[in-house]
């Protein structure tokens, strides 16, 4: 399996900035001494043109020119340096990057990514660009070269709610949001994702792994995808600052079998990003993903493809 990363251009933050930066660096060199079925790419830079697919002209036009108002950037909550549009254009790239090994090799994965606060006008979140949403416009992009449609399901497992891809897709439906998150955490304004399932703060592994069966056989009912997007976020992590839900490491290794599962029974291309995960002991986190990446990579063996799509 591959697995990109976009840490080459590292972030530049103030002390004691909450945005655990160092966790990509440590998940990286982590999955290269544990992980030798996974092969740790480098990220190439998103085109431009990719992301004018999803975001307004002038917003990418202020991150790559360093032109953002003091209001975005702290609605994203990070500062801009010069770092910014190189580390913000390899995330996505990361990501379609997956996309493109996905429909290779059945499933691929960015190392970060599922960056889904950021709307088409602007970031917010830890966010500037979607990934996913960058992605999926590119998928339907090239499938349309073939003359083909392809349906979309982006199953977002982060702990908050993706509002801002559930924004971009509110009129396309060839594109499903699910969005299983925190009722009282972050966003605190939600967006209206195809299906919202709120938990409640100090959710654990049987009511979690619960509601996300329901999702699954609600999704099943509703839409029928080409190609599946999951947000295996390790912010629903006991051990999470700013998660608020309770699931064990065993918990959450449930909830990616259980889509990994899904995704590799319908044959279906899946693009996995690790999205967020603040632990309080930041190895923990990068324990968990460890986790999620080594399930992925051992799910990939034997991965059926449908008619792939695109070139």
């Amino acid at each position: 399996m591959h697995a990109y990363f976009a840490d080459t251009d590292p972030l530049q933050l103030p002390p004691g900035h909450r945005f655990p930066a160092q966790k990509y660096g440590m998940l990286r060199e982590a999955l290269r001494t544990r992980a030798p079925d996974i092969q740790v790419r480098a990220a190439p830079l998103a085109p431009i043109e990719d992301l004018l697919r999803v975001h307004a002209a002038d917003y990418v036009q202020g991150v790559l020119e360093g032109k953002l108002s003091a209001q975005q950037q702290r609605d994203i909550g990070l500062p801009w340096t010069p770092i910014t549009p190189l580390r913000s254009r390899r995330s996505v790239g990361a990501t379609l990057a997956a996309l493109r090994a996905a429909q290779r090799d059945g499933i691929a994965a960015n190392l970060g990514g599922g960056t889904h606060h950021a709307g088409a006008q602007g970031g917010a979140g830890f966010c500037v660009f979607n990934d996913v949403a960058v992605a999926t416009r590119l998928a339907q992009s090239m499938a349309a070269v073939q003359g083909r449609a392809v349906d979309v399901a982006i199953i977002d497992l982060d702990v908050h709610q993706g509002n801002g891809t559930a924004d971009i897709f509110a009129d396309d439906r060839s594109v499903f949001t699910l969005s299983l998150h925190g009722e009282k955490n972050y966003p605190f304004q939600k967006a209206s994702s195809d299906l919202d399932i709120e938990l409640p703060d100090g959710c654990r592994d049987q009511a979690y792994l619960s509601a996300l069966q329901h999702a699954l056989d609600t999704l099943d009912q509703r839409f029928h995808p080409d190609l599946v997007f999951f947000l295996a976020g390790a912010d629903v992590h006991e051990g999470d600052r700013l998660g608020r839900l309770a699931l064990s490491k065993d918990g959450v290794a449930q909830r990616d079998a259980m889509v990994l599962a899904w995704a590799k029974s319908r044959s279906l291309p899946c693009v996995m990003t690790m999205a967020g995960g603040y632990g309080r002991d930041l190895q923990t986190t990068v324990e968990v993903q460890v986790q999620s990446l080594q399930l992925a990579a051992q799910a990939a063996q034997n991965w059926p493809l449908q008619r792939p799509f695109g070139s």
